[in-house]
């Protein structure tokens, strides 16, 4: 198995945050709010809304199941080679990719973003394993450039998940030659009340909650996902800082 951790740039503490960009704590604080969804409202219009996010994330594995199928597309739920959707609560994953500089933090346009999970059964696509063997398929899989505000969004499903994983969401921010990986979480309760559901009530009682991955005890409550719930579907904004 491949473990890349390449970073593009450095990933900063709170400390170097705040030495680099010269602030007190509670301007980081404000720095670093997460982004207003299509339902809140900001009560004023004040200086702390426009910022742009700097935000503290940890490097991940990427694991065995990354393929570079080089798709460029928004809704990664179809398989290309058939045209087959699948089947799952849809998800829309808003990542907003911020640079710190010496003295700011600035949307950062056109890094290539890429994501790939499980179905809602816990199977990857263009994989083989020894419960499956996907290869050719590219269901789940895709990149995005970021825009001007340093926003990539993807509609996807709430992922599925397998023996000896919890929950999670692959991604990966390229810029030229460098890289960095790591990958989203998300909330037990939220999934419980996922799973209880069709497709994933098919998989059965899944075993591996966030506690026990091992992966998530190295910063995974760094990568939660704050996910919001509509009437059939769910949402949800990661933030991250990268120092190039």
């Amino acid at each position: 198995m491949e473990n890349d951790d390449k970073q593009v740039g450095q990933i900063l503490s709170r400390r170097d945050a705040l030495r680099i960009l010269g602030i007190g704590s509670a301007a980081l604080l404000a720095a670093c709010a997460p982004s207003l969804t299509h339902t809140e409202q900001p009560t004023s219009t004040s200086t702390i809304s426009a910022l742009p996010s700097c935000v503290v994330r940890p490097a991940m594995t990427e694991g065995p199941y990354f393929v570079d199928e080089m798709l460029n597309r928004s809704d990664i739920r179809s398989d290309p080679t058939d045209g087959t959707v699948k089947d799952g609560l849809p998800l829309t994953l808003k990542i907003n990719v911020s640079q710190v500089g010496n003295d700011a933090c600035t949307p950062l346009s056109d890094a290539q973003v890429d994501v790939w999970h499980c179905d809602a059964l816990g199977v990857y696509s263009d994989a083989q394993d020894p419960s499956f063997n996907t290869k050719g398929k590219k269901f789940l899989r895709g990149y995005q450039l970021t825009n001007p505000n340093g926003l990539a969004q993807f509609t996807t499903i709430y992922p599925g998940c397998y023996q000896g994983r919890t929950v999670h969401i692959h991604f990966k921010i390229r810029i030229k030659s460098n890289e960095f990986t790591s990958q989203l979480f998300f909330d037990d309760a939220l999934t419980d009340q996922v799973y209880a559901q069709m497709p994933y009530s098919q998989k059965g009682q899944r075993i591996t909650k966030n506690q026990n991955d091992g992966i998530y005890q190295n910063g995974g409550r760094q990568l939660l996902l704050n996910v919001l719930q509509g009437k059939d579907s769910y949402s949800a904004v990661f933030d991250i800082g990268l120092q190039m």
